[in-house]
């Protein structure tokens, strides 16, 4: 598989969505669903990590194809509202660059 930027991940799934009628969902509806595939994310995470194996009758899911259905949504919310995800992305880089510059620990420094 190649790799795609998100530039590419939104057009492929603006192609995708714009052979529909119905196109996006309104944003209220979008952060509902995106809230469902968070706990879905959440439910998975809990069976493989935490105190909650799943049951018998229970079908198989995985962390990858949860977090692939938040990284869809999300670009159909992005996408529904004009927002450019690379533009997001850097913005977002730059805040924790400058403001968590010196929140963390680094690896590899003599401060250890």
């Amino acid at each position: 598989m190649t790799e795609r930027s998100l530039k590419e991940l939104q057009a492929e799934v603006d192609q995708y969505i714009s052979q529909f009628k119905e196109g996006y969902f309104s944003p209220l509806s979008m952060l509902a669903r995106m809230s469902e595939e968070v706990g879905e994310l959440a439910r998975e995470v809990n069976h493989q990590f935490g105190e909650k194996p799943k049951k018998p009758t229970e079908e198989d899911n995985s962390i990858e194809l949860e977090l692939g259905d938040i990284l869809f949504i999300t670009i159909c919310f992005a996408n529904s509202l004009g927002i450019d995800l690379t533009e997001a992305h850097d913005k977002i880089m730059h805040k924790f660059r400058t403001r968590d510059a010196n929140r963390w620990t680094k690896l590899n420094t003599d401060n250890e």
